[in-house]
């Protein structure tokens, strides 16, 4: 049970309601009219509360478990143990995360102003916008209507941010157009210089950043994540993008559609990233490279090429998964034979 104090509860709902509401079908269908007052992980979920198995090698937590229902997949019905009412989805993950959401609605503050907070007069804040304390919206900035913006965060001047978008605290924004029902997490940089200037022995000379940055709609970005305004063309993130914590997105950077950017990841300036790629944590992507639609690269890896869609990369330097772990193969058998060599 998530702890009161911090999360507001909604239900119950009826197994039979759950169930239209999340993609899943009831087994039993005498069993529609249960009551259900909450959601909870395998080893932990009660009588009343919802579980679901979607890893099979917590096929022995589901069997112990002693949760009133639990969502699964139709072939794993066979390790339910007695009692627990089930509910069959073919994305069981996906219908947990729908099914937590309808407990656990987004809360938001009331609509106003904090006194404390610094509007400039010339902003235009739609309707329904809720501006914290201590925070600063300069000259020409718009809010979109129904956005929330949380302690502490500065928008910059003639900075455009969408409906519905949520800005968390100490959140800086500058020289960026953000999108409708964008998640911006504490920390957040978006819109500062890009990392451009031309080397000199007497001094390194600053390059003007003369671009923007664009995030599209329904992304999400995660805290202390800094994404660098371009340097002429304008640094793009694209519509339904989610990006871990920690990350940094250089100048003239571009995202396709709903890449996934884990922790600690790197993209340097120019990289063109295909909709959907996928970088793991902490990898590193060198600059000018292209990422193919649909890409995968895994953690820790450094790319140094371009990358085709569909692939698959791991390591430093980056090569197709199969060829990496053929190198550490061969590796392997030459250690092994070394070591024999000298026993």
């Amino acid at each position: 049970m998530a702890d009161p104090r911090y999360f507001d509860r909604a239900g119950p709902f009826s197994l039979g309601d759950l169930a239209a509401r999340i993609g899943a079908r009831v087994a039993d269908p005498a069993q529609v009219g249960m009551t259900i007052s909450d959601v909870a992980p395998l080893d932990q979920a009660g009588p009343g509360q919802l579980a679901f198995l979607d890893n099979p090698k917590y096929a022995a937590a589901f069997s112990a478990t002693r949760a009133g229902a639990c969502i699964l997949h139709e072939k794993n019905a066979g390790l339910a143990p007695s009692g627990v009412a089930l509910l069959f989805s073919g994305n069981p993950y996906l219908s947990y995360a729908r099914a937590a959401q309808l407990f656990y609605p987004a809360t938001r503050p009331a609509p106003g102003i904090h006194p404390t907070a610094v509007v400039d007069p010339s902003a235009l804040l739609g309707k329904d916008v809720s501006v914290g304390a201590q925070v600063v919206i300069d000259a020409g900035a718009e809010i979109g209507d129904g956005t929330v913006i949380g302690p502490g965060s500065h928008i910059g001047r003639n900075v455009v941010v969408g409906e519905g978008c949520r800005i968390a605290s100490s959140v800086t924004l500058s020289h960026c157009h953000i999108g409708a029902r964008v998640t911006l997490h504490p920390g957040v940089r978006i819109g500062q210089d890009g990392f451009g200037f031309a080397p000199d022995p007497a001094g390194h000379v600053k390059v003007p950043q003369l671009g923007r940055v664009l995030i599209g709609d329904d992304c999400e970005i995660g805290a202390n994540s800094t994404i660098d305004r371009g340097a002429g063309p304008d640094t793009v993130v694209g519509p339904g993008c989610w990006i871990d914590n920690l990350v940094q997105i250089g100048h003239n950077v571009t995202l396709g559609r709903g890449c996934i950017v884990i922790a600690q990841a790197g993209i340097a300036g120019s990289t063109q990233l295909g909709d959907y790629v996928v970088l793991a944590a902490q990898s590193g992507i060198a600059g000018h490279l292209k990422i193919g639609t649909g890409a995968r690269i895994g953690a820790k890896s450094g790319v140094m090429t371009d990358i085709p869609a569909g692939a698959s990369f791991f390591g430093i330097p980056a090569t197709r998964v199969k060829e990496y772990f053929r190198q550490v193969a061969v590796l392997r058998r030459l250690a092994q034979k070394k070591g024999a060599d000298n026993e």
